[in-house]
């Protein structure tokens, strides 16, 4: 399969790394030293693209992919304001959008134990929820997009919250999401429900990016050749 990378820093090395070991080829690689090879030509040239920068250029990224018509696999959170254009955008021309906030499969099964938790103590409302994620001090957005999902699960589930806030809050009805930021920290993610008599506490710890990385090309691999819209629990089938 061919492979053009969008965003070459530490997550788009990684990937690359991984789709080599798989006998991939990479085509084409885009960072901000030259955006200006970022055309239809040179894209096309790909079976599939993955895309890992950041909030400020996602969206176009994202947008151009589709446009010229390659499936794209994309990781970069805090662009989600614009989902209803790429959605619209992506059924008008056929497209192929993969998106998840975390492609690393231990943290997608991570996901369903956390939806399964929330739905098992709903009822007992003597434990209060909160969570806390830590990551390296270069990550731009905050909370991560990996704790979001987390967050819009439990609300999904759990109605005596209402909303998530990122900042200290009384309010009972609030999720609260308390982020840290330090070196070396690849991410983890905590969710603690936490009563007067015990506390349950869920972890998932990321060691290294080799977990995000080989989850983005297996991801790579379902996108290529089909339309649609998909998240990573169609791709590991869960």
């Amino acid at each position: 399969m061919k492979i053009a990378l969008i965003g070459y820093g530490k997550m788009g090395k990684a990937i690359e790394e991984i789709a080599l070991e798989k006998g991939h080829e990479i085509v084409l690689k885009i960072d901000v030293q030259n955006n200006e090879d970022f055309t239809k030509e040179n894209l096309q040239k790909a079976d599939v693209a993955i895309e890992f920068t950041g909030p400020h250029s996602a969206y176009e990224n994202v947008k151009k992919c589709i446009q010229f018509g390659v499936p794209v696999v994309s990781g970069s959170t805090g662009w989600l304001d614009k989902w209803n254009e790429i959605s619209a955008l992506c059924d008008t021309n056929n497209g192929s959008l993969v998106y998840s906030s975390n492609y690393s499969i231990g943290v997608n099964l991570f996901f369903e134990l956390n939806k399964q938790l929330a739905k098992l103590m709903e009822p007992y409302d003597s434990y209060d929820v909160n969570m806390t994620e830590i990551h390296h001090t270069e990550k731009k957005d905050a909370p991560s997009g990996t704790a979001i999902t987390l967050a819009e699960q439990i609300l999904a589930n759990m109605g005596r919250k209402n909303k998530w806030v990122n900042s200290p809050s009384s309010a009972t009805s609030d999720l609260v999401i308390t982020s840290q930021r330090m070196d070396p920290a690849p991410g983890t993610h905590t969710v603690t429900y936490q009563s007067p008599i015990d506390t349950i506490e869920i972890t998932h710890t990321a060691h290294t990016r080799k977990g995000f990385a080989s989850g983005a090309v297996l991801a790579a691999e379902f996108a290529k050749n089909k339309s649609g819209i998909f998240t990573m629990k169609e791709v590991l089938g869960l």
